[in-house]
């Protein structure tokens, strides 16, 4: 589903902030990512998600070739990816119920059966009670779990969230890392990233590393190394 070779990102004249990044996200799979702030979390997500091309190295999403991929075919690809922000990005034109149908309207999902799914989506995140309501009448953690909600309404291929647990409570935190394994059991490929090394000890999902603008070796099951790949004689 995501496979980097060798990738390495650079602003302007100045060093890496990821190296010789060597990753494969398997159909399904799902990650934790960690490493301290800073650390370049945020710039692999992005990556995941087109919204950052890599300086070098080979990238690869959902079999294309990103180098060889026309600009014009990218957003097809990037509405397979649903994404959990850390600045939310709600519309504040749209209220709570809104904002989370959005994706579905946008793929022509039949009205009854949006309304029935954001429904159900926003009582099970605890805001059932808010769904008319404008986002900035919510609190920070009121708005990061509609910005989940509407990340994972349309059950996208893959789903990367960066830091959604951030602005809640343990309690909530732990009950949206289980809406995210819900995700991950239908088939749906998770990569959440996080500081939070106490909720991700509580789980028993792989977990990436990134430190120094390198990631980390980890579990097996993961397909991942550190360094770059050798070629081949």
């Amino acid at each position: 589903m995501v496979r980097f070779e060798n990738v390495g990102v650079r602003y302007g004249a100045g060093p890496e902030v990821l190296r010789d990044i060597n990753l494969h996200i398997a159909p399904g799979s799902f990650h934790f990512l960690t490493g301290a702030s800073g650390a370049g979390k945020s710039t692999l997500l992005k990556l995941m998600y087109l919204g950052q091309l890599p300086s070098r190295g080979f990238m690869q999403v959902f079999g294309h070739d990103v180098a060889k991929t026309h600009r014009n075919d990218l957003p097809a690809l990037r509405r397979r990816i649903g994404v959990v922000f850390q600045d939310f990005r709600l519309l504040k034109n749209l209220n709570v119920f809104d904002n989370v149908a959005l994706p579905l309207r946008i793929a022509g999902e039949d009205e009854k059966r949006t309304r029935n799914n954001v429904s159900e989506l926003l009582d099970w995140v605890g805001l059932a009670s808010r769904l008319r309501d404008n986002p900035d009448t919510l609190s920070g953690g009121e708005q990061q779990r509609v910005a989940i909600a509407r990340a994972v309404i349309s059950k996208p291929s893959l789903l990367l969230a960066d830091e959604p647990t951030g602005n809640v409570d343990d309690r909530i935190a732990y009950r949206l890392v289980r809406l995210f394994e819900e995700l991950h059991r239908s088939g749906t490929a998770v990569v959440v990233a996080t500081h939070n090394d106490a909720l991700v000890q509580r789980f028993s999902q792989p977990v990436l590393v990134l430190a120094d603008s390198v990631l980390q070796p980890c579990p097996a099951d993961a397909d991942v190394d550190a360094g770059p790949r050798r070629k081949s004689k």
